[in-house]
């Protein structure tokens, strides 16, 4: 089964992930400016002593640099139509290598401009490459959610890989990184401090100077914590995508919706659990399809044994049947019943109507069979097929356990006979108190039996048989079922049309 015939998402364009990324790594790059001038003057000696222009200028450049260079090599990471993957960890490693490049190209513009000396490039690769842990995971992030959402969209499906990083490794990774990196900042920035204090060049009073070190190592962690608050962030909202996702699945699953199917748009245990649920569903497709076809076999079966032994023809079980679903498709329409008839309560109802006469089956043939009039005797006898019916019914549901489909065949079985009024048989229930399965199959059973020829009568035409079923209304039959006859009926006339007696 094609995933684009199950998954329960409408084709858009999609935008490539260059286009949809652009105003993140314009926000990072431009953040990543600020963050890493104010780091330099608070590390860095040499970085200190230079102008505004002669600090912000060469960051600039190698920031444009990465973001020139990224917007060229993103594209490569777009899903195409062959892609077994989406390339979360290249693209981590692409976004990241940019930044440990331009951190080398601003230490070596550093030594050549000014005679940078060695501790100084390794403060600036040290900063540069924080940076880029944060932003290059934080755009890897938004990165995969982007191309889930692409094959959501198209409707594709990956195929999991049979090995991959689960996502506490990853979680551990990246904070066993972040601690190492922070570490490492604030370690440079107190060091700094340090030599600072120790400078007796410095004019500045104690209080001064606890409070301008406390403004530095504040400003540090601040960034530091900003920046691993928005990677948990992004990490989360991607967790609830997928956990979404999966969760809406398995609720459309609960629903009775079985064509749907879970969009498996990552190599971790996300992509695992779709699959697999995926799987599972196409088993209980299968099973489903397996036992309604057992079902339909068992109603075929059941109302043949019973059309055998009676006057009335196959054609006569198919009529009404589609006569049921003809006026359950109408008064679903109405707010009364709308929230009761649903599709599979319709599509029961319509597959269990052929069962509505299963007890003839123990009326002996002699009355079952006789051409002419009933005796008042043979009449009470003729009137206990519904319970006969009802009580088979029952065992089945004994045995088997009640669902939908016994019970609605049982409630058509026992009370098609029974009268809005309460005038009817086997139990004399009035109105409401007879199930609608039953009051619908009462107007079906006697609208076809007055247009069908019987040995003591002839076909009544359809305006005959409106005349009368309009003159049962409040009396014989639910006047809803009534008022949605008439609202149908030429769908009944068509229907009497389509299956008509071959012998008529």
């Amino acid at each position: 089964m094609s995933s684009s015939a199950n998954t329960p998402f409408v084709t858009k364009t999609v935008p490539s992930a260059v286009d949809r990324t652009d105003r993140a790594v314009v926000i990072h790059l431009a953040l990543s400016l600020f963050v890493f001038a104010v780091y330099g003057v608070q590390v860095c000696p040499l970085l200190e002593s230079l102008t505004l222009t002669e600090l912000l200028l060469p960051v600039l450049t190698v920031l444009v640099f990465i973001f020139l260079t990224h917007n060229r090599l993103a594209p490569s990471f777009d899903l195409r139509s062959d892609s077994e993957a989406i390339q979360t960890g290249q693209y981590w490693r692409m976004t990241f290598g940019l930044f440990v490049a331009a951190a080398v190209m601003l230490t070596l513009f550093n030594w050549w401009a000014y005679s940078a000396p060695l501790e100084s490039g390794l403060k600036v690769i040290l900063g540069l490459m924080t940076l880029g842990f944060f932003v290059a995971t934080d755009l890897a992030l938004q990165y995969e959610k982007k191309q889930a959402s692409i094959l959501n969209i198209e409707q594709r499906r990956l195929k999991p890989a049979k090995s991959f990083m689960p996502l506490t490794r990853k979680f551990s990774l990246f904070a066993f990184a972040n601690t190492l990196f922070i570490a490492g900042i604030l370690f440079l920035v107190i060091n700094k401090d340090l030599h600072w204090l120790t400078d007796t060049s410095t004019n500045l009073s104690l209080q001064e100077a606890q409070r301008i070190i406390l403004l530095e190592v504040g400003f540090v962690v601040a960034v530091m914590l900003a920046y691993t608050l928005k990677v948990i962030s992004s990490f989360s909202h991607n967790l609830s995508y997928f956990f979404q996702n999966e969760n809406d699945t398995l609720q459309r699953v609960a629903e009775g919706d079985l064509t749907v199917r879970a969009s498996v748009a990552s190599h971790d245990e996300f992509g695992h659990m779709a699959h697999n649920t995926n799987l599972m569903i196409d088993d209980l497709e299968r099973f489903t399809h397996e036992v309604k076809q057992t079902r339909d076999v068992a109603i075929l079966g059941l109302s043949s044994l019973a059309e055998a032994r009676d006057n009335e023809t196959g054609a006569h079980i198919l009529r009404t049947q589609y006569y049921v679903k003809a006026l359950t498709e109408h008064l679903k329409q109405l707010p009364k019943f709308k929230d009761y008839l649903d599709d599979q309560t319709i599509e029961l109802l319509h597959k269990s109507a052929p069962l509505h006469d299963i007890g003839k089956v123990g009326i002996p043939d002699a009355i079952l069979l006789k051409p002419g009039k009933l005796t008042d005797e043979e009449f009470e006898i003729m009137k206990q097929h519904p319970t006969i019916g009802a009580q088979a019914l029952s065992i089945a549901e004994d045995q088997l356990g009640s669902n939908s489909f016994l019970r609605f065949a049982r409630e058509i079985s026992e009370t098609h006979h029974e009268k809005w009024d309460g005038s009817g048989y086997p139990k004399g229930l009035a109105g409401e108190a007879i199930p609608l399965s039953g009051r619908l199959m009462a107007l079906a059973d006697v609208y076809d039996a007055l247009i069908s020829k019987r040995v003591y009568k002839p076909a009544f035409s359809h305006e005959k048989a409106k005349e009368i079923l309009l003159e049962g209304k409040g009396s014989h039959f639910d006047p809803d079922v009534v008022d949605a006859f008439v609202a149908c009926e030429q769908e009944f006339i068509h229907i009497a049309k389509t299956y008509s007696d071959k012998s008529e």
